[in-house]
Order: structure tokens, then sequence, then C-alpha cells
């Protein structure tokens, strides 16, 4: 028999079944050749190296089977909401065939409407997730995998929350605003959540089955900064080539009041990256891998 106070300094499996010990061999029904002694009254601890092997063994046994799972949870959850954005997607792209609202795809389309184009990058986004995990375990490093956490920590997690928390502020307040009355007759009440609310859950749950290592935050909001003016370029291009507004809303504001707008809109992005990036911490705080 061996003392396990030397163990305990060697192995935190030991200082484990050194406060579980005996819970440890009852749950595993070792009753007829009990290899574990335990004396609560001087907290000493023995084992037999038989028994340190077979615990050993039970708990990396245990662990595989608890990896495989949440791999297995992670592939089916970003293949079921990559499959969710194709047939989002696909039923959209559907409508252009028919009789459309007075000025909703004119000049540019459905290319024009960041509600698209964030369903589009989710769907991106969760294919390329379900990708990677066909290569989970092959080279943790890889540059899909790279690709997946920069995806998802600049653009899909604060492009989907900005799109929805916006979207359903300004909705309250006068839906003519953002997402006229005439359009229910083009989509159905369901469409307009799978493009505006559901997306929610999907990105938040992205946290919960998968880390992602964030970017150094300087480097994120320059990017987003860029994209953002990207963005704001592209619809005054619209305006100034078709003579329309994507939303209704804009044409409430004058110039001054456009860039005005635009910066609380950066702003609130920005607010969501750091708040992904907390999050991130939070869920996974025994990582912390930053590019």
């Amino acid at each position: 028999m061996l003392q396990s106070a030397a163990y305990e300094r060697r192995s935190p499996l030991l200082y484990f079944i050194l406060n579980s010990g005996p819970l440890v061999c009852i749950e595993l029904n070792i009753r007829d050749n009990l290899l574990c002694n335990f004396h609560a009254s001087d907290r000493t601890f023995y084992v037999s190296t038989s028994s340190y092997i077979f615990c050993t063994s039970v708990n990396q046994y245990c662990i595989n089977i608890e990896i495989k799972m949440a791999s297995n949870l992670k592939g089916v959850y970003h293949a079921a909401a990559f499959g969710w954005y194709v047939f989002v997607v696909t039923t959209l792209a559907a409508k252009n065939g028919e009789e459309l609202p007075p000025g909703i795809f004119v000049y540019g389309g459905p290319w024009k409407y960041l509600t698209f184009l964030n369903l589009l990058l989710q769907m991106v986004f969760f294919g390329l997730a379900a990708v990677n995990d066909l290569h989970h375990g092959k080279n943790s490093a890889s540059t899909l995998n790279r690709c997946t956490d920069l995806m998802f920590s600049i653009f899909a997690f604060p492009v989907g929350m900005f799109v929805v928390v916006l979207f359903w502020t300004i909705f309250a307040y006068d839906r003519e605003l953002v997402y006229p009355a005439t359009i229910d007759a083009f989509l159905p009440p369901w469409t307009n959540h799978a493009m505006h609310t559901f997306v929610l859950p999907l990105v938040l749950g992205e946290f919960l089955v998968q880390y992602h290592a964030y970017p150094q935050t300087k480097c994120a909001l320059a990017t987003l900064g860029l994209v953002g003016l990207g963005y704001l370029f592209w619809i005054v291009w619209v305006y100034v080539s078709a003579g329309i507004w994507v939303y209704p809303l804009l044409g409430h504001f004058s110039a001054v009041g456009l860039v005005g707008f635009f910066c609380f809109n950066m702003s609130v992005v920005t607010l969501f990256y750091l708040l992904g990036d907390k999050l991130n911490s939070q869920v996974w705080k025994n990582r912390c891998n930053r590019y």
C-alpha cells in the first residue's frame, strides 16, 4: 500500500479521488475487493497501485466519452443550423419570381438589405463550421478553424445581434420605418421571424457548443469599421443611382443625421463584439487563446 501524499503532488486525479474516493468506489460497485481506504479523522488516504491504474483508466474512459458526445453535439448543431439557413435563403430567393411590392427589389435586389446579407453570413459560417467539425482532432490550429473563429467573433455574432436588436426596436416604434405592412402580403410572418428572431438563439447557442479564439480587439474593431463603411457606401450608392433608400427610416435624416446614425450603429456593433468576447471567455474559462 502506498500513501497518497507523494501521488497527490503528482496527479490531479488522485487529488480528486482524495475528496471523493469512497464515493467513486461505491459508484463503481467495488464491494468485495475494496481498493480505496479513507479515514475521515486524519484525512489519510491509501490507494494500491492496481487501484490507481484502474481509477485512471475509468477516468480516461469517461473523458473520452464526454469528448465524443460534445463533438457529436457540435456537429449536429452546426449541420442543423446550416440546413436551416439554406432553407430560409432558398425560400427568399424563390420569391424573386413572384409579384413584388413596389420598390422592394429595385436596384440591387435583396443584396442591399443587411438582413439578407446577414442570412448569407450566418449560412456561410455554419457551413464552414460543419465542414470544420469533420476534421476535428486532425489539426486544431488549421486554417479553416481560424477562419471560423474570426468569422464568428468579428461578423456572425455582432452583426447577427445587431440585426435582431435594431430591427425589433424600430419595428416596435414604427414598423413602416423598417418593414412596411405591404411586405406581409409578399412574405409570410414566419419568414420575418426567420430573418429577424431565430438568428439570436442560434448565435448564442454557438457559445455553448464551440470555443472561439478571439482576435486582438483593435484589429477586430478596425475590420468591423471598414466593413461598416463599405455597407454605408453601398446604401448611399443605391440612393444616388435609384433614388430610393434601402430602409424608409433613412429618408428622415439629414446628411449630418445620417453620419450620426451610422456612428451610433457602429457603437452598438462594437458593444456586441465586446459582449461576445466576454461571453466566450466566461463560458470557456479554461481557454484564453487569441490570434
